[in-house]
């Protein structure tokens, strides 16, 4: 199997080869991609309109707004099973056939459970967003020149929570019906960073099958047929009756 390193995560690819003339074992069915799941939204309308730079707004100031909504919401979401992603059930940081591995400051890898890395990218995020110096909210502060880096950062590890929580605990979303407020979010994230490039494509190519799916938006439903003019006539029995004395 080669194993090839990138940033803070190992993809592991599956040889071709047969070892021992054995078949490769078979890839897991991914149940988020199952129509009666991703046809659950919370809206249907084109995320597009959400995230498209407004005339009268700062690109920067569009930037911090919607990435501190996301945090939040992202955050939110996890929390929602956050008891079933252990130490024990989620003992690497995975999705798909990615394990993600933590960098701290000084450049030092580790390999740490789910809810570990959840809590070192939640805790810098927050670090982030309200550093008055990063994301300044007074009128008139600059925005520093690391500003959009920041932001790629910051959305590059809420997309490794995002690809976790549905890699790992789909089942246990799907159970606290709260799959139409993932697949949204999700929508709306992916859509929102591919509008201003904040994530390199290679980073969730992992995620392109939901992503495929998800980004699409969902079709209105089929006009309700008119009823004909002969169903829509009032019956004789309904009509008012004179009687000529």
């Amino acid at each position: 199997m080669g194993v090839l390193v990138c940033c803070d995560c190992f993809f592991y690819r599956k040889s071709k080869t047969k070892p021992n003339g054995k078949k490769p074992p078979t890839e897991e069915k991914k149940q988020y991609l199952e129509l009666e799941y991703t046809k659950i939204r919370v809206v249907d309308f084109d995320l597009k309109e959400l995230v498209v730079l407004p005339r009268e707004i700062d690109l920067n100031e569009w930037l911090a707004s919607n990435t501190t909504t996301f945090f939040n919401l992202i955050n939110l979401q996890y929390s929602t099973i956050s008891e079933f992603c252990t130490g024990d059930t989620c003992q690497a940081m995975t999705a798909c056939n990615t394990i993600y591995y933590w960098y701290d400051e000084r450049g030092k890898k580790t390999k740490c459970t789910a809810p570990q890395y959840v809590d070192f990218v939640m805790s810098l995020c927050q670090k982030l967003v309200t550093d008055e110096e990063i994301f300044p909210t007074k009128y008139g502060k600059e925005f520093p020149n690391s500003f959009e880096s920041l932001v790629k950062k910051i959305c590059r590890y809420l997309f490794h929570v995002l690809a976790h929580l549905y890699w790992a605990h789909f089942k246990e979303t799907v159970a606290l019906e709260l799959q139409g407020h993932l697949n949204t979010l999700y929508a709306h994230f992916i859509v929102f960073v591919r509008e201003f490039n904040l994530v390199d494509p290679k980073e969730t190519c992992i995620m392109d099958d939901l992503s495929e799916v998800l980004c699409t938006p969902v079709p209105p439903p089929a006009p309700t047929p008119a009823p004909s003019a002969l169903a829509s006539a009032p019956s004789p029995s309904s009509q008012n009756h004179v009687t000529e004395r």
